[in-house]
């Protein structure tokens, strides 16, 4: 197994540590900065879903440089991605964090394209992300990023960075999301 592969499974078994972390109830206490507090367990869960997001960069990156693009790596890094954006948004509308609706519609957004993938792969097509689906992913782990760290350090400033993130992320869900079918619709008009 290469190095970029090796580095996509390490993000896929970071899911099930950043899960514990931020859902069973360990007493680590607090954190504060300044007038702000927020529980450690989040800090350390934010914190690790920021480097395994990160990690999604440095494994494409070593894949392309190191010449490794491999089937193995085409499936488990976008697999890596989703789940551990759906897990993040699923543990921030547990928590409260995030409106159920928006996390819907993101999760729908990505088993849509999914299955667009796979219907277009059964047609011997393979669609390569495109800068709109890019700059989806960064507003997603963006917005993530903000709400697992209860919008520090803009809380201090009080502009609700988190939110409008989250909106932004939305956004470029749907629409991303619409161009690809719109893109692709050859797919749907082409079967019978």
């Amino acid at each position: 197994m290469n190095l970029p592969n090796k580095i996509t499974i390490s993000r896929i078994l970071l899911i099930p540590v950043f899960m514990v972390i931020m859902l069973v109830p360990f007493n680590w206490g607090e954190l504060t900065f300044g007038s702000e507090s927020i529980l450690t367990t989040h800090f350390v869960g934010a914190i690790l879903f920021i480097v395994a997001s990160t990690t999604d960069w440095i494994d494409g990156y070593y894949a392309r440089k190191l010449n490794q693009v491999t089937n193995l790596g085409k499936f488990l890094d976008p697999l890596a991605d989703k789940l551990l954006v759906s897990a993040a948004l699923i543990i921030l509308v547990e928590l409260g964090a995030a409106p159920s609706w928006m996390v819907i519609l993101i999760i729908s957004r990505e088993f849509a394209v999914t299955g667009l993938r796979l219907v277009l792969a059964g047609e011997g097509e393979v669609v390569a992300a495109n800068m709109l689906g890019k700059i989806k992913t960064w507003t997603q782990i963006i917005a993530i990023s903000a709400l697992l760290l209860h919008n520090l350090p803009f809380e201090f400033m009080n502009i609700p960075f988190a939110t409008i993130s989250l909106w932004v992320a939305t956004f470029f869900t749907v629409y991303s999301g619409w161009d690809y079918f719109i893109k692709n619709k050859q797919a749907f008009v082409n079967s019978k």
